[in-house]
């Protein structure tokens, strides 16, 4: 029963309005109010500071200089390598595996298809037709910037509009075509192995979703689609090797991996529940 009340109440939050005034606060210097609020989320989150570069809450001016704060040198070292691919995130598996007939699993009796993910871009959707995906949450204690898995060049960024639901597991167990239907940005890249997508999904009060090559790209959140083509070579090319740092959510979310048919291996562990950790070790190219 509370679990029921849990998603309806989601249904009626007025969750954009919610987002933008978290927002705000996020990127206010509030002082005190800051620091009280950055010491109750250590505390209720069990945040682990001793790795960050700057353990002490005191050095951070605002709640997004400490829910982006980055990590000490060599905190994630990168185990990746060879043809292997590297975690791009600290977070929790949700689901991975095979895309059948254009559909990637949410959760128990929970299919939604690639290409709504997409954008609905259908040409897109089929570069993965039989290939495979992984979904990682990222939970409001994790490190909070996306890596990359490989290297890639950059081809195109798509912004998605959408609902802002939460993306914990109870709500992807029960809100139908959730990662389809919240905003989100699609970054996609080409390898020497062919394509692959990194979606960053937003959620009740995700302030920002922002690129390392864009900087914020959510808010200000638009009514359509907006699309951002990329060079593969040249001064405006974006070009990213295994283990930099692609983007960032201020304010946790999901990220959705898809791969081409015949390309990629998941490692034996890679199942729902399994934690992760930025650096190591994936799966490998299958080609």
């Amino acid at each position: 029963m509370i679990e029921r009340f849990k998603i309806v109440g989601q249904y009626i939050l007025p969750k954009h309005l919610l987002s933008r005034l978290t927002g705000r606060f996020a990127a206010a210097r509030a002082g005190w109010f800051t620091q009280v609020a950055i010491r109750a989320f250590i505390r209720n989150f069990s945040v682990d500071m001793s790795e960050a570069a700057s353990p002490d809450p005191k050095s951070y001016k605002t709640f997004n200089d400490f829910f982006t704060r980055p990590l000490k040198e060599g905190a994630r070292p990168l185990l990746a390598e060879g043809n292997q691919l590297a975690h791009p995130v600290d977070g929790t598996v949700s689901q991975a595996g095979p895309i059948h007939a254009g559909t990637i699993v949410q959760a128990k009796n929970h299919d939604y298809s690639v290409a709504a993910l997409l954008g609905g871009d259908q040409a897109l959707a089929a570069e993965f037709d039989g290939g495979e995906f992984a979904t990682i949450y990222l939970a409001p204690r994790d490190y909070h910037r996306i890596h990359m898995p490989c290297d890639g060049v950059l081809r195109e960024m798509i912004y998605i509009p959408g609902d802002l639901f939460s993306v914990n597991p109870l709500t992807a167990q029960h809100v139908p075509n959730l990662f389809a239907r919240n905003e989100r940005v699609v970054a996609v890249f080409d390898t020497e192995q062919g394509p692959f997508t990194i979606v960053l999904v937003g959620a009740t009060i995700v302030a920002s979703i922002e690129t390392v090559w864009a900087g914020t790209v959510t808010p200000p959140r638009g009514p359509g689609i907006h699309r951002w083509s990329y060079p593969k070579e040249g001064v405006n090319a974006v070009t990213l090797k295994r283990g930099e740092e692609m983007g960032r959510f201020k304010l946790g979310s999901t990220i959705v991996m898809t791969f081409p048919k015949d390309t990629v291996k998941w490692e034996n562990d890679l199942v729902p529940g399994q934690t992760t950790r930025m650096g190591t070790v994936l799966g490998q190219w299958d080609s």
